[in-house]
């Protein structure tokens, strides 16, 4: 496959404010502005401001509020503000944002409080995700539209263009942040004894920059030899550590290693006591399927985010999807630009690599279930005939591309940040222009979907298109003359389903006349 960018590595570029000379004047996205202080950090949140202004489906937004009177500000006011993100933030010169709507500024003891922004259900918590690294902007977004009819929840984003502190600083995704929220994973606060003390807590398999605990089982080999020495460290998310009594500590602990129990048991396969008594097997199904059609380079080994409910209302760990900006072959590191391998076997490549975060033994044990592998090819089947059909995955990608570009926004976006041909860490792929990443991306899918479908030994479904009789992919005088073969006689019926076009039941000068009239539209 020949590609018109250009696969390099460079070393990572200092980070560089906006062009500052970019002016927006009216965009179909909504428009976020933010004033702010000038010294804001990772961990502190300062009291900023916010104003949306967002008038709605197929109408403009208009920056210059004086000259476009009465538009419709759908949400304003004071809000803590800190960055997010970790290689997001480090090397990216569009920072990401985490945001939390107040009642007053903190200094003035402001708390926070809920909100509904974009249309999206009310809450606390909220954040700005600033695609850099990703030059199409769509992955993340790409990857939950994808995952949100088959998982218990997944964020919801909007993508808006920000003016902070007066300078166009581009397009972002404003997007809910995965919380214990009502309107989130619905967790209950939990309690001291009881069910109320089995739920809900919201944990995360990531680096031990935070207060962690350790998984009893080390990380493993694609074949389950354990990697010693190395170690699965586990986060609190919901609720954060210093809100956890030790009771709730010390349950949620022993449940992560009861669960760790079961899948190293000898008996994990059993429908009693194995390991589907303390996980969601379809939602971890549905999470691998995410991370491997990503080919995600952080998958399952970071923002591993998985979460539990009362026992009363399911006693099961679940999974929750975060954090595929370097997905669908963004990446120059861990093998992440490939298409043709499964991302769970990844420590076989980074085993040897003392920084490298390794990906829990879980992954490897549910792999090695020949039940559980039967139930995610039939999972996959499922999303290959819904929404990831090979069309309908295009019409996503090119849904999402049509939003940042029918009214500039990625125009703008370019040059306020000029990358293009430029390498930004970590692409593996560099194009040339917008269109060309996506070219890229949409490739490097299809490439991806047939290689998964060979090793969930799926067969894809025929492409039908009405009145291409002849299957040559084109609807033109050739399907005509077969049509007219088959009233003539000349031909089976049963050789050819879709010869009878208009599906009446008889094959006439009635489905030429359909062959006819899409040829005129076309």
């Amino acid at each position: 496959m020949v590609l018109a960018g250009a696969f390099r590595t460079f070393a990572m570029p200092a980070c560089a404010p906006p062009n500052t000379k970019v002016v927006l004047t009216s965009t179909n996205l909504p428009i976020v502005w933010i004033q702010a202080p000038k010294n804001i950090n990772q961990n502190t949140r300062v009291t900023a401001t916010i104003k949306i202004i967002d008038n709605g489906e197929g109408l403009l937004n208009y920056a210059d509020t004086v000259a476009y009177p009465g538009q419709h500000i759908d949400f304003e006011g004071y809000i803590g503000l800190r960055y997010r993100g970790n290689s997001s933030y480090l090397y990216s010169d569009k920072k990401p944002y985490s945001f939390r709507p107040l009642d007053k500024p903190l200094e003035e003891g402001g708390e926070w409080k809920k909100a509904s922004i974009l249309g999206m259900p009310r809450d606390s918590k909220w954040a700005l995700l600033a695609p850099y690294a990703d030059k199409s902007m769509i992955r993340d977004m790409l990857a939950f539209e994808i995952s949100r009819p088959w998982m218990d929840y997944t964020p919801q984003g909007r993508y808006c263009e920000v003016i902070y502190n007066g300078v166009y600083h581009g397009v972002y995704v404003l997007t809910e942040v995965v919380s214990g929220g009502k309107n989130r994973l619905n967790l209950d606060d939990p309690g001291e004894e009881g069910d109320e003390l089995t739920g809900g807590y919201l944990l995360e398999v990531d680096r031990n920059d935070e207060v962690t605990f350790r998984s009893k089982y080390p990380p493993v080999l694609s074949d389950g030899t354990p990697i010693t020495g190395r170690y699965i460290e586990i986060q609190y998310k919901s609720p954060e550590y210093e809100d956890l009594t030790k009771t709730q500590v010390n349950y949620i602990r022993q449940r992560v290693n009861a669960m760790e129990a079961a899948l190293a048991s000898d008996h994990y396969r059993d429908s009693v006591g194995g390991y589907r008594d303390y996980l969601d097997e379809m939602s971890f199904i549905d999470y691998q399927i995410a991370m491997e059609l990503g080919h995600n380079v952080d998958g399952y080994r970071m923002s591993g985010k998985f979460f539990k409910w009362r026992d009363s209302v399911d006693p099961r760990f679940k999974m929750v999807l975060w954090d595929m900006n370097l997905a669908y072959g963004n990446s120059n590191y861990n093998d992440g630009w490939r298409y043709d391998t499964w991302q769970y076997q990844i420590n076989d490549i980074i085993a040897d690599r003392p920084t490298s975060h390794l990906v829990p033994f879980w992954w490897y044990r549910l792999n090695t279930d020949e039940t559980y592998v039967q139930h995610l090819k039939d999972r996959w089947a499922q999303y290959r005939r819904a929404n990831i059909r090979t069309d309908r995955l295009m019409a996503t990608v090119d849904s999402l591309v049509n939003l940042i570009t029918v009214g500039g926004a990625e125009e703008r976006n370019s040059l306020a940040y000029p990358t293009w041909g430029e390498y930004v860490w970590p692409n593996y792929y560099i194009a040339v222009d917008y269109d060309d990443e996506i070219a890229h991306l949409k490739q490097w899918l299809l490439d991806r979907l047939a290689w998964m479908d060979e090793q969930l030994d799926f067969v894809p479904d025929p492409v039908v298109i009405p009145g291409d009789v002849n299957g040559d992919g084109e609807v033109n005088i050739a399907d005509i003359n077969v049509v007219i073969d088959f009233i003539m006689g000349n031909r089976r019926d049963d050789m050819l389903p879709g010869v009878d076009v208009n599906g009446d039941g008889e094959v006439n000068v009635a489905d030429v006349n359909v062959i006819i009239t899409i040829i005129l539209a076309c």
